[in-house]
């Protein structure tokens, strides 16, 4: 059985799905273990509550970043993992993390990719007057929410909508659609050839997987 880790740093909402699409055998795979670099993530207690081993590698410990992501590197390695699973992890991975681990790492942001990389994304969108705003699954490259684009949702913004009302259509999208590529990478229908992302051996558009 395939071995996923799930990196996170807060809440651990797309980590709770992950645990559930592998217990209800959706994903037949196996979350070893839950890594945090924030001792309070509440992602944390969900991966105890499932009987998930947790470990924390907090910045402190570490020379400098690079120190630490090697020291995350490492144990990821002794647990023979497969599948590293960014979930609302909140550092910035060092370009030899991401090489290291080239073609198994997934990422999901919370905008249309290319649009509105890095923090703010709601924000940004409101203040362009965007009527749409969605999310993004990708592969992990040395560019901050720059790796081949795997899958996207869409959500609605409206004229009168707050921040939160967009962060909880965007959410309600993440909880469906992230479990799905994990799976796909499990099974080995999806790849990483070239800087691009493959699923069943054809080549994605740059937005993504789009149904016929």
């Amino acid at each position: 059985m395939k071995k996923i880790v799930v990196l996170i740093s807060g809440d651990g909402t797309n980590l709770q799905a992950l645990i559930d699409a592998c217990q209800n055998t959706f994903i037949r795979a196996k979350i070893s273990a839950v890594i945090s670099n924030n001792a309070d993530a509440y992602g944390l207690l969900r991966a105890k509550t499932a009987q998930i081993p947790t470990a924390l590698f907090l910045r402190k410990d570490y020379a400098d970043n690079l120190a630490m992501d090697m020291a995350i590197g490492d144990y990821i390695e002794s647990l023979n993992a497969d599948v590293i699973v960014l979930a609302g992890y909140m550092k910035i991975l060092s370009a030899e993390f991401t090489r290291r681990f080239s073609g198994k790492i997934l990422n999901i942001h919370p905008s249309l990719l290319p649009k509105y990389p890095g923090l703010n994304t709601y924000r940004q969108a409101l203040d362009a007057g965007e009527a749409e705003h969605g999310t993004t699954v990708h592969f992990v490259n040395e560019t901050v929410d720059g790796g081949a684009v795997i899958l996207q949702a869409k959500v609605p913004i409206f004229s009168d909508d707050e921040i939160a009302d967009i962060e909880q259509r965007v959410k309600a999208q993440e909880v469906q659609i992230y479990p799905l590529v994990v799976k796909w990478l499990v099974e080995e229908r999806l790849q990483l050839i070239d800087g691009k992302a493959y699923l069943d051996n054809q080549p994605l558009p740059p937005s993504g997987y789009a149904a016929e």
